[in-house]
């Protein structure tokens, strides 16, 4: 046999050796996945909590009875009704004041029965003279299968 011929077999081994070794490792890996370490309800109630938050810093934070409308169907009625009251130019739903966050972030939950959960959302504020970063908690309950915010606390 050649130099050619044993050097070609030799590489050979070698992707075989890989292929026996790293496939079967590749698979390993991809079949395991982590357990979810929350609970379903948690898991459900921060995706409600995020949603909600998405679509009021996407909008005017500043509170107006016309700008509830868009988010009621985030709210329960007893809350919605809460906010209603508002001073007009403030944020309910944040700080309860005219200091309106630029950002937020919906960090651990906390399950207080299987229909109603607490998570705390961090609000932040980024500028040139001020970063800051503070945190709520956000009660939401389930209402038919639906989870809606029912209470927040500064």
């Amino acid at each position: 046999m050649t130099v050619e011929g044993k050097m070609h077999l030799a590489q050979r081994r070698v992707m075989r050796g890989i292929l026996y070794c790293f496939l079967p490792a590749a698979f390993c890996v991809q079949s395991c996945s982590l357990p979810s370490l929350e609970s379903p309800a948690c898991t459900e109630s921060k995706n409600a909590v995020r949603e909600f938050y998405s679509h009021h810093f996407g909008s005017d934070m500043k509170f107006t009875p016309e700008s509830l409308k868009p988010l009621e169907r985030f709210l329960t009625p007893e809350f919605r009704q809460t906010v209603s009251a508002a001073k007009e130019g403030t944020d309910p739903f944040t700080t309860g004041s005219d200091d309106i966050p630029k950002a937020f972030r919906v960090g651990d939950c906390r399950e207080i029965t299987a229909e109603r959960t607490e998570s705390s959302v961090l609000l932040f504020w980024r500028t040139d003279e001020r970063t800051e970063q503070r945190e709520i908690k956000v009660e939401t309950v389930d209402t038919n299968d639906t989870w809606l915010v029912n209470n927040i606390s500064r």
